[in-house]
């Protein structure tokens, strides 16, 4: 058997245990029956749809148990998964359909519309929607049958996914996510997290991002544990969750964790099963922090990429306040540098671009080279994170380089301003971005939510900057918003406040 199949292990050690249930459906998966589909699976493709080692299989759903089928079918075959966005226009779909060059799309019905126009779409082989996909693995379970399936061999190296990630290009780059990195992630995660057999969790992200996939569900899969899938977010349905599943362990951005906090639910929720709440995505803040340590339930933040692990630093909870706005320390099977704007490390405490090697790292961007040769040099990683490590080795982003602007010839990292303006007693949420000036090349515009009920008007938020700030980190436009907008992660969208 292929130390890949992990599914075909759990058969073998606890083949009744619940791997996965749908919370909607309340349909469920023991480990041995996604061992069993996914053998059916791969017979089905390699077989009789003469699918090879390698071809993809691209799919446009949310979360459902036939996902983790096709996950385990990719585990045995080489097959490689592409999750498709179904938050992206037509345009930008046929894209990810002409870059991936899939044999065969899986797609639910109230997303045809995406695919109706796209002539890449239309010169696929093979498709079929979910629910006919979703009849023929129900067919094979509800017969109780049995599969047998000869593991197809393949490389560590080979990939499992193309992850697709918005950054600030044109278009969307296809992270290569490896067999090795999946194995790895999932060992760095365990060791971090003391994740058990026993742990159980929510998975409400959506599956074209690696954190549905990699932040806990694959290590639980290895581990043997189990997961609660949700379609989508929602504060009220996951509090009750936590009370009524017993729940042990939840992953979310801190945007998610302030609305479960604002639920009605959550004073009300009996909690005290969960260990604690992993963070990620951007720094949670102290009184949000806070609010949930008197729920008794502890927050580890953290930091990752899509394109390395995902899950790169943990902060253990016993230092959520006294590191504060910290991402902690590298996780087990990592190295790290931070290096200057000329490429020289720098040691002990310091300031610098994160750098990142280990098994953990992905080989590239499909199909482009050229993404591929800027980000990696030399087997390091170049995470665009700009870093601090503090004298006791705790990790602090600073920004992302990209963000950075040039104010009179000074650097100002929007990161630095956002913090100040968030430590207003009427600020709730804060974003600068950098726009042209005529006078100072470039200058900051801050884009302000106030908290329920709040009041300030730009000359008083202009004055709190003057007394704290040095002049050209002062923001030289204000804009108050009724809310941020959000991207598909749940993380405030930079590039949508441009248009503002």
């Amino acid at each position: 058997m292929s130390t890949f199949d992990w599914f075909g292990k759990w058969n073998i050690y606890n083949p009744s245990k619940v791997a996965v249930e749908e919370y909607e459906t309340r349909r469920t998966l023991t480990y041995g029956q996604v061992h069993q589909l996914g053998s059916y699976l791969a017979q089905w493709l390699m077989e009789d749809k003469k699918l090879s080692k390698g071809d993809r299989i691209a799919v446009l759903a949310e979360n459902c148990l036939e996902y983790v089928a096709l996950f385990a079918a990719a585990q045995k075959t080489g097959l490689i998964l592409v999750p498709l966005n179904y938050r992206l226009t037509a345009r930008e779909t046929d894209f990810l359909i002409s870059d991936s060059s899939p044999s065969m799309v899986i797609y639910d019905e109230k997303y045809s519309d995406k695919l109706r126009d796209s002539d890449h779409f239309k010169r696929i082989d093979h498709t079929a929607t979910l629910t006919e996909f979703s009849q023929f693995c129900q067919d094979f379970l509800s017969g109780k049958n049995t599969a047998e399936f000869e593991n197809i061999s393949f490389d560590e190296n080979h990939p499992l996914f193309i992850i697709y990630t918005s950054g600030t290009t044109a278009f969307p780059k296809g992270s290569v996510y490896t067999h090795k990195m999946l194995l790895w992630n999932a060992l760095n995660t365990e060791i971090r997290l003391d994740i058990t057999s026993e742990d159980r969790s929510i998975n409400c992200a959506p599956p074209f991002h690696t954190g549905s996939w990699n932040v806990l569900m694959t290590p639980f899969f290895l581990h043997g544990a189990y997961t609660l899938l949700m379609r989508s977010f929602n504060a009220d349905a996951i509090l009750e969750a936590i009370e009524k599943e017993n729940m042990t362990i939840f992953w979310g951005v801190p945007t998610m964790l302030k609305m479960m906090s604002d639920s009605p639910v959550f004073e009300k929720a009996r909690l005290e099963s969960m260990r604690y709440i992993i963070v990620g995505g951007e720094a949670m803040p102290i009184p949000l922090i806070e609010l949930w340590h008197n729920r008794k339930i502890a927050i580890r933040q953290g930091y990752g990429l899509t394109e390395v692990g995902p899950n790169v630093t943990s902060l253990n909870h016993s230092d959520a306040i006294r590191k504060q706005g910290s991402i902690g320390t590298p996780n087990f099977f990592y190295e790290v540098k931070l290096v200057d704007e000329k490429g020289e490390e720098q040691k002990g405490a310091a300031t610098g671009e994160l750098l990142l090697k280990g098994p953990n790292v992905t080989p590239g961007y499909w199909n482009n080279p050229e993404a591929t040769r800027v980000t990696i040099k030399d087997g390091w990683f170049h995470t665009g994170d700009r870093v601090r490590r503090d004298e006791e080795g705790f990790l602090f982003v600073v920004d992302r380089i990209k963000n950075m602007y040039i104010s009179g010839g000074e650097n100002v990292y929007p990161a630095e301003v956002e913090y100040l303006l968030r430590q207003h007693p009427q600020i709730d949420q804060a974003v600068i971005t950098g726009v042209p000036d005529p006078k100072w090349g470039e200058t900051g515009k801050a884009f302000i939510v106030l908290k329920k009920d709040g009041q300030l008007s730009k000359e008083e938020t202009w004055e709190y900057c003057r007394k704290n700030l040095a002049k050209y980190k002062t923001p030289g436009h204000i804009v108050f918003l009724d809310e941020m907008p959000k991207n598909d992660a749940g993380k405030i969208d930079r590039k949508k406040l441009k248009d503002f």
